[in-house]
C-alpha cells in the first residue's frame, strides 16, 4: 500500500468550481473499473487558510500507473496546478504507526 499527499495553496479560480472539479474527479474514481475500491482520494483544506492537502493511499503499487493511463487523469493534474499557480508538492509517505480506526 502506497500512500501519498499532494499540497498546495488555492491561487486560482473560484473554491466553488474547484470543488466542483474535486467531486467529479472523485466520482470518476469511484466508477473507473479499473481504480473502483483499489484508491482512496480525499480532498481537505484549511478551516482558516489557503492551504489544501489530497490525501492519497492505493491499494498495490501499480495503481498510479493504471491512474495515469485515464483520460480524466491529465485535466485534473493541469487543474491542480492551475489552481494552486503551479505550485504543487507531491509527497510520498510512509506510515509508522496508526490506531485501529482508520477513516
Amino acid at each position: 500500500m502506497k500512500q501519498f499527499i499532494i499540497k498546495y495553496k488555492f491561487k486560482n479560480g473560484t473554491p466553488e468550481e474547484w470543488h466542483r472539479q474535486v467531486a467529479e474527479f472523485i466520482a470518476a474514481l469511484d466508477t473507473d473499473s479499473d481504480l473502483k475500491g483499489k484508491i482512496s482520494y480525499r480532498v481537505m483544506k484549511e478551516k482558516q487558510g489557503a492551504g489544501y492537502y489530497h490525501l492519497v493511499t492505493v491499494i498495490d503499487d501499480n495503481i498510479p500507473n493504471v491512474l495515469q493511463t485515464k483520460d480524466f487523469f491529465k485535466p485534473y493534474t493541469e487543474a491542480t496546478k492551475h489552481t494552486g499557480g503551479g505550485e504543487v508538492e507531491v509527497v510520498p509517505l510512509e506510515l509508522v504507526a496508526a490506531t485501529a480506526f482508520r477513516a
